[in-house]
């Protein structure tokens, strides 16, 4: 038990602290240098790193099993509620005479963030298989199911097709000259 532990401890701790350098580096190419050092902070306290060592994996987000085991991630519900790059942070009751809930239009900064966000994920996750087009296809899987907003949704869709048929590079050239 200890020995399994351990691993997950520094499993996750890796998983983490690779994911953060890989976003921090794409920020910054996008030229979102405080986003960059300040992202995703909340993974190290104890309400979201508890979790993600006990149900560590390495293959994919130990939210989603702690989700699977006990009906809902407390890890993630932490992390959204503290971090605008996430499109779930900005999910609020409009302002229509229904009052449903809905997403709200999030901050260009915060949209290119989660591209960030989304493309180093792919990348820790999809290892060995990942491809510029990784993270479009990911995205794409639960594209229409997502309380985003319609302008947050289409920019981070053009992003990532941009991504997927032209690189890393046009695509950070892009957001330095047209989007930021």
């Amino acid at each position: 038990m200890k020995v399994r532990w351990l691993h997950n401890f520094f499993g996750h701790l890796h998983t983490i602290n690779t994911h953060k350098l890989l976003v921090m580096k794409y920020c910054f190419q996008a030229g979102l240098y405080r986003q960059g050092l300040l992202h995703d902070l909340s993974k190290y306290s104890p309400t979201e790193f508890i979790p993600g060592v006990r149900y560590y994996q390495g293959y994919r987000s130990p939210n989603n099993a702690q989700r699977e085991a006990e009906g809902v991630s407390t890890a993630w519900l932490h992390h959204k509620g503290r971090n605008k790059h996430h499109y779930e942070y900005w999910i609020d009751y409009g302002s229509d005479k229904d009052a449903h809930m809905t997403g709200m239009e999030m901050p260009v900064r915060y949209v290119v963030e989660m591209f960030c966000d989304r493309v180093a994920a792919s990348r820790v996750y999809g290892g060995e298989q990942y491809h510029d087009g990784y993270p479009l296809e990911y995205y794409l899987k639960g594209r229409g199911k997502y309380m985003i907003h319609p302008k947050t949704d289409r920019l981070l869709y053009r992003l990532l097709l941009m991504l997927a048929e032209r690189g890393e590079e046009a695509t950070f050239s892009y957001i330095r000259r047209k989007i930021l």
